[in-house]
Order: structure tokens, then C-alpha cells, then sequence
């Protein structure tokens, strides 16, 4: 099996063929991850058909020959393709321009799908051709016991997704997370896909790649979410600490300043900000869940900045 030539940003990507889904992996240098990640696809109890393409993103560990291992005796097509140039959505963009299913599926390298993750995510495709994005559940799979000193506010940081009970319509800043979300693939025959200048590269934590694609789908389509397509996210004990929080924290107010439309007016609001919460921690000293808070806002405010300077560089 080998990897497919790149194809033309300006090329159409309607599919050729009635393909239902096309599952997609990016990955770098998780082998392991991957290999679990493709036997969650195994027993899937999907009745149509769907197929699988693993981005390689320049991988240098044994992922290549893991994915084509598992090809060999897959009941579904599984495509692996390498990607040299880094980025999670460059190998985003690649994998659409791959795929070959009306729907594009997105799994993490470190996630685990439930075997009833395609059909639900289809099935909510299936209610309303206006439907253009669809998010499920994900369920953390945390190595040892979950920190007690993770604040509620800042699970989302950590990929953790229970939105709702039932299948419903995600509105206003609600947003599915890309561990464990699709598109619909006929919206990008008019539509950027994901930007490039936001998204991993290497071993930053730049983001917000997939809220600003999807609150450019909101303009036509809506989105959805459900609980019955659930995922298990992998959570390292190396993230579970207060300095991994800290430095996510600064990478989240990055992006959001990179992404952002009015970057002067994200400067300035930051720059009044940062004294007052440096006075509002002096007297409550004692308190060390309410210090670590206002460190949170200010650690933030200074990625927000970072954010805005490195626009200008």
C-alpha cells in the first residue's frame, strides 16, 4: 500500500461513488494509539458501507506498517496516505480531499470509537439534508485516577464532551470537538476547509482550527450532536498537572487571538486586564483554588496577546 499523490487545492471533491462514510485518522508518531483507534472500527455495527484513511503526518515511528497490517485482513477499504507537511489541519485538508463517503468522520489518533459511532453520527445526517456537521460524545479514559484539582470549567480543555442526553441542535458557541467530529462532504465543494494558519504543528497547542470552520458552516448548515455515536478519549498521566493545564490555557487564548477578526480590540482588552487580576490575587493569597484561578485568567490574557504579536511578525 502506498501513499497517494497529493491532489489540487482547486480540484472538485465530490465523490465518484456512493460511499455512505469515510473514517479519518490523522496522526504523528503514535503507532500504538492507531493501531487501537483501527480495531475500535472492527466491530462497527454499520450495515452500509464506509472505508478508512489514516493521514500519516510525517510520521518517523513504525505507523506505516501498522496501518498496512491492518489493512490486510479489514472487512472495509483502509487507505494510507503520508502527508510530509506538518500541521493537524494540513493533514485535516488532506484527508477530505481523500475521501470518498458522503460523510468524513474524524477520529483522534487517541481516541477509541464505540461500535455504534458511524451509524449514529449517519444516522443524524440522515434527518436533514441541512444538517452539515455533527458532533458525538466524548468520554475521558484517563491513565489512573482523574485529578480532584481539575476545576469543572476547565474539562473542555481536556477534550471532555457531554452535551446533551439526546440528539440535539448544537446553537450560538456550542461546538462538537474534533476528537469525535463529521462533516458532510458536499459542503466543501463551496467552502474553505480548515485553515492552515490555526491547528497542532508539532508540539504547540495552537487551536481553534475547528470552531472557526464551524462557525463558518453555521452561515448555511447547522450542527448537531449526539450522544449515541460516543468516543473514549485517552488522557496521559504526563497531561494530568497543573503546568499541562497552564501552558493549554496559553495555547487556547492564542488561537483564539490568531483567529480572531478585530485583533486590536482583543490587545486592548487584554492589556487593561492583566493588572486587575494580578490585584484581585493579592488578597486571597490563602486561598489557593481562587490564586490558581486568576493565574488561569492572567496566563490566559497573556496568550491572547502573544497572540495578537505574533500576527505582526
Amino acid at each position: 500500500m502506498r501513499a497517494t499523490e497529493s491532489m489540487k487545492a482547486t480540484e472538485s471533491i465530490r465523490p465518484p461513488d456512493r460511499m455512505r462514510a469515510s473514517v479519518a485518522i490523522c496522526t504523528h508518531n503514535r503507532a500504538s494509539d492507531v493501531r487501537e483507534a483501527l480495531l475500535s472500527l472492527a466491530p462497527q455495527r454499520f450495515g452500509d458501507s464506509f472505508e478508512v484513511i489514516v493521514v500519516d503526518n510525517g510520521s518517523t515511528d513504525q505507523t506505516a506498517q501498522t496501518v498496512q497490517e491492518f489493512g490486510r485482513t479489514a472487512s472495509f477499504p483502509v487507505h494510507y496516505v503520508y502527508e510530509g507537511r506538518l500541521g493537524l489541519s494540513v493533514a485535516r485538508n488532506r484527508a477530505i480531499r481523500e475521501a470518498k463517503g458522503e460523510f468524513i468522520l474524524f477520529l483522534d489518533d487517541d481516541a477509541v470509537a464505540s461500535p455504534d459511532w458511524i451509524g449514529g453520527i449517519v444516522s443524524v445526517f440522515d434527518k436533514d439534508p441541512k444538517i452539515g456537521c455533527v458532533g458525538g460524545r466524548i468520554e475521558p479514559a484517563w491513565e489512573g485516577e482523574a485529578p480532584d484539582w481539575l476545576p469543572e470549567e476547565n474539562r473542555s480543555l481536556y477534550t471532555i464532551l457531554d452535551y446533551s442526553a439526546e440528539v440535539r441542535e448544537m446553537r450560538d458557541s456550542a461546538m462538537p470537538y474534533g476528537a469525535n467530529v463529521a462533516f458532510r462532504r458536499s459542503i466543501f465543494d463551496s467552502m474553505a476547509m480548515f485553515r492552515e494558519d490555526l491547528g497542532r504543528v508539532g508540539s504547540n497547542l495552537l487551536s481553534s482550527e475547528e470552531s472557526e470552520l464551524i462557525e463558518r458552516i453555521r452561515g448555511k448548515y447547522s450542527v448537531y450532536y449526539t450522544p449515541h455515536a460516543s468516543v473514549l478519549h485517552k488522557i496521559p498521566r504526563s497531561r494530568m498537572n497543573r503546568k499541562w493545564l497552564l501552558r493549554r490555557i496559553y495555547w487556547q487564548g492564542v488561537s483564539r487571538a490568531v483567529s480572531s477578526r478585530s485583533k486590536a480590540r482583543v490587545l486592548a482588552e487584554s492589556l487593561l486586564k492583566v493588572p486587575a487580576f494580578v490585584l484581585l490575587s493579592i488578597p486571597v493569597l490563602y486561598d489557593k483554588r481562587r490564586v490558581f484561578r486568576n493565574v488561569r485568567r492572567i496566563v490566559y490574557n497573556n496568550g491572547l496577546i502573544s497572540g495578537v504579536l505574533r500576527t505582526y511578525q
